[in-house]
């Protein structure tokens, strides 16, 4: 929880370009994986030790709390690296270990530095907490609970004063919003079986994305599951009941997507920001939460479903492989200079056109990812509707832009409304 009494608003980060998309729209706290010891290890680029001061200090002047994630099977192999790790991140001042390996909770502990206990521990009821309670200050339930028993939990923790090694009472983290996976919290051999490439490392091939044949063994009869990828669940979306979520004791909502873009992470982010505020001041409504669901479709998805938290037993399978976001981005260039004095962008064209009233999305290890509108441009210093590839342009731009930065153009998907 926030000091301001507020849900805590969770983001992923899978490298500096969302780590900065997620400070920029109002994350209260971070997490990410270093080298290959997360579950996330093939899906994003994530950071490296050196990196840990730096994201350590981008975070501290915004009094954003750090989470490192440690949070897959340990082997043996492992025990020197973890180690080397939680020391690197007491030193950078991390915030906390998100862990579910005893091996890992046991040395963050004993170095003296917060432990969250991961999902993949499957905590589901009250003593469970408590036994967690003596090692860790926050607690991810598992995702299949619905809201009413993690409700029970959180009146129990509070009336049994369950508390953390810091002496206060222990918190309870859900997740919020993005991708679920078919198996009970996380827990998959499928990839490991087809691929000898085990999600609980962190190396998960995704073979529940895909559309399968069931063949009758005996026959040879061939069933194709029509226009449904019966492995492959929907994304997770709370928004339009995070009011119940508030209602419920959780003080910590995890937004899924280390292995996502930055516009994702910042339009997400920006979304739920908006939401936990709404709530906050009392202005939470229907037509505030369908302007968000209509924003958090524009980003990568594979439709929406509420989970298990209103006490629905099965997944609600996505109907396509892959995103089904209303727009997506068209790399068209990268930034070449700005100036500060007349807020002017100086962008190269490399590919495709752009035009005036084109919207467009700027991304960079410092810059973030954020959004804008050409409301006029210079072509090779004459005011022009129109720049082709090969065009030096400059545009107005109300934020600062890096040589390092990637120009793109939003466009509507098939999935958009006509």
């Amino acid at each position: 929880m926030t000091k301001d009494g507020k849900l805590e608003l969770m983001a992923p980060a899978g490298n500096f370009e969302s780590l900065q998309a997620a400070l920029d729209n109002g994350a209260d706290s971070v997490y990410f994986g270093v080298e290959q010891l997360n579950m996330r290890a093939r899906a994003s680029i994530n950071f490296t030790m050196d990196d840990l001061p730096e994201i350590s200090k981008r975070c501290k002047e915004l009094g954003v709390r750090t989470y490192l994630t440690l949070n897959t099977i340990i082997y043996d192999h492992d025990l020197s690296v973890i180690k080397t790790l939680i020391d690197k991140a007491k030193v950078a001042d991390i915030t906390a270990v998100i862990a579910m390996d005893q091996a890992v909770i046991a040395y963050a502990r004993q170095v003296g530095m917060e432990v969250h206990i991961s999902t993949q521990i499957n905590v589901t009821n009250i003593e469970t907490v408590r036994f967690y309670a003596m090692f860790a200050d926050t607690i991810v339930l598992s995702r299949e609970l619905s809201l009413s028993q993690v409700k029970k939990i959180t009146e129990q923790i509070k009336k049994e004063n369950i508390c953390g090694p810091s002496g206060n009472l222990v918190e309870i983290e859900i997740f919020g919003h993005g991708a679920l996976c078919m198996a009970v919290s996380g827990k998959c051999y499928l990839s490991l079986h087809s691929h000898n490439s085990s999600a609980n490392r962190g190396a998960c091939k995704q073979n529940c994305r895909k559309k399968y044949t069931v063949i009758d063994q005996e026959s040879g009869f061939e069933i194709e599951l029509d226009n449904e990828y019966m492995m492959s669940p929907k994304d997770l979306c709370t928004i339009d009941f995070l009011d119940e979520i508030v209602d419920a004791g959780i003080k910590v909502l995890k937004i899924e997507g280390r292995g996502r873009a930055p516009e994702y992470v910042a339009t997400v982010i920006r979304s739920y920001r908006e939401a936990i505020d709404a709530i906050a001041d009392g202005s939470f409504s229907k037509e505030k939460t369908d302007y968000w669901m209509t924003l958090l479709q524009t980003v990568y998805n594979r439709g929406f479903w509420n989970g298990y938290y209103l006490g629905q037993k099965l997944g609600e399978w996505s109907p396509a492989n892959g995103s089904m976001a209303t727009q997506k981005k068209v790399y068209i260039g990268k930034g070449k200079h700005f100036y500060p004095k007349t807020n002017i962008g100086q962008f190269t064209i490399e590919a495709y056109d752009l035009k005036v009233g084109d919207k467009i999305l700027i991304t960079g290890p410092t810059t973030g990812a954020k959004e804008a509108t050409v409301s006029s441009m210079m072509v090779e210093d004459l005011l022009s509707d129109l720049a082709k590839k090969g065009d030096d342009i400059t545009i107005p731009i109300d934020f600062r832009i890096r040589p390092s930065d990637k120009l793109y153009k939003l466009v509507k998907t098939e999935f958009a409304e006509a």
